[in-house]
């Protein structure tokens, strides 16, 4: 591809506009799903409470980026997209499996996948934040995985900045109440 594209530039008063030629946006894509992937597996991890699912929903929203990359590739930020498609779909999945993850892992006794290393760092923490609703698991997550402010995490959640407060505020108190810890 690459060749190609060294031809085209190598061609006297033959520009093609960037966004007019096909395949130009192969390796932005492959640059942005290197630099995307892992946020976006531990963001989806968070908010399901199972890695394996998490990478899967990561996997899904990078694979609807790729797909309409021409229109994502254009917007301001390609990464905020990805990531309230990320949300939407760790959301929907939690909801889906949720009877059936139960019986799973009564049935299993234990998980036997390795845990990502921010939950072997402190599982009671992340068992907690996994029993949050679902919207003040996502705050906690974009805010303590991502390192997001209050403003990303409303554009990325689809709500305005107090409520992005409330639900991150609403986490943190049930997380400090789950864990005996005083404010």
């Amino acid at each position: 591809m690459g060749e190609l594209l060294m031809r085209e530039a190598s061609v006297p008063h033959r520009v093609t506009p960037r966004s007019d030629r096909r395949g130009d946006g192969g390796a932005e894509f492959e640059e942005f799903f290197r630099r995307e992937f892992v946020s976006l597996a531990s963001l989806g991890t968070a908010i399901t409470g199972d890695r394996c699912e998490g990478e899967d929903v990561a996997q899904v929203a990078l694979s609807r980026a790729h797909r309409d990359w021409d229109r994502v590739s254009r917007y301001d930020n390609p990464g905020t997209w990805v990531r309230r498609v990320t949300i939407n779909l760790a959301l929907s999945a939690r909801r889906r499996a949720a009877v059936g993850t139960r019986a799973t892992l009564r049935l299993a006794g234990s998980r036997s996948e390795t845990e990502p290393e921010w939950v072997e760092a402190d599982p009671e923490l992340w068992a907690a934040v996994a029993r949050l609703p679902r919207q003040q698991r996502a705050a906690v997550a974009l805010h303590y995985l991502e390192d997001r402010p209050v403003s990303e995490i409303a554009e990325l959640m689809g709500c305005s900045e107090s409520t992005a407060r409330v639900h991150l505020h609403r986490g943190r108190s049930a997380i400090a109440r789950a864990l005996e810890v005083r404010p």
